[in-house]
């Protein structure tokens, strides 16, 4: 698994500190690892972006970054209303490509989610992922409504012939509501992949050492953690399922 595309199920779902999270694992597991930021969007040219993030929480990682636009939107509406050359899906693979030459794991970051458009053609994450014959790891949110968009995101990647390495839930509350207990439960089944970890919820407040310290813990051996599914969904909804 050279490279692994992350996206999520729409935005603020926690993609990036789940990119740090698989970054820093890796790294601890002795890997080489770069981070590649499709598309920046609603950051201006000196601020800080996902990238510098995911280098700042998981420690040393290579990054790179092919565009950047000022408003908050999809980067292919962003770029028309910057008058900027839009990111398009062979950009993508190229770089993450040359990327992998020296490295042990690239980390393709999308925005938004899978289908968000890049450019004016249409192009987008789903493109990248399925040139690149890259596995991809889906960010989901744990609340009412993420079995919906979860679903909707595996079946768009096996209409591809894409692989879904599994689904990691972005941001995990210490007081989990229903919904979210049964969705540990259904969100493996709607997705038709793995449950592969749960990331407590404002860890990205963490100082970089406790962030890096912790990760293992958040993520499964897959992804060089030690995070036990069966184990959490017994915490999770009080039922060993027998």
């Amino acid at each position: 698994m050279p490279i692994l595309v992350i996206t999520g199920t729409g935005t603020e779902v926690g993609k990036t500190v789940t990119t740090a999270a698989v970054a820093a694992c890796a790294l601890a597991a002795g890997r080489s690892v770069a981070v590649l930021k499709a598309a920046q969007t609603g950051v201006g040219p000196a601020e800080r972006g996902d990238a510098d993030e995911i280098a700042r929480l998981a420690g040393g990682v290579t990054t790179a970054e092919l565009a950047r636009y000022p408003e908050p939107l999809a980067p292919g509406t962003a770029a028309r209303r910057a008058g900027l050359t839009p990111v398009r899906p062979y950009d993508v693979v190229e770089a993450a490509q040359k990327l992998a030459v020296d490295h042990d794991l690239v980390l393709v970051e999308g925005a938004g989610g899978l289908l968000v458009r890049f450019d004016e053609a249409g192009g987008t994450l789903a493109d990248a992922a399925e040139a690149l014959r890259a596995p991809v790891l889906v960010v989901a949110t744990a609340g009412l409504g993420t079995l919906n968009t979860t679903e909707l995101t595996a079946r768009e990647l096996r209409c591809r012939g894409v692989e879904l390495l599994g689904v990691v839930i972005g941001g995990w509350p210490d007081s989990p509501d229903l919904a979210m207990r049964c969705n540990v439960t259904d969100l493996p089944e709607v997705a038709g992949a793995p449950l592969l970890g749960a990331l407590p919820m404002g860890v990205g407040a963490l100082s970089p050492a406790d962030f890096r310290t912790a990760a293992p813990g958040w993520l499964a051996p897959r992804l060089d953690g030690a995070w036990e599914a069966d184990a959490f969904r017994v915490r999770a909804t009080g039922s060993d399922g027998s």
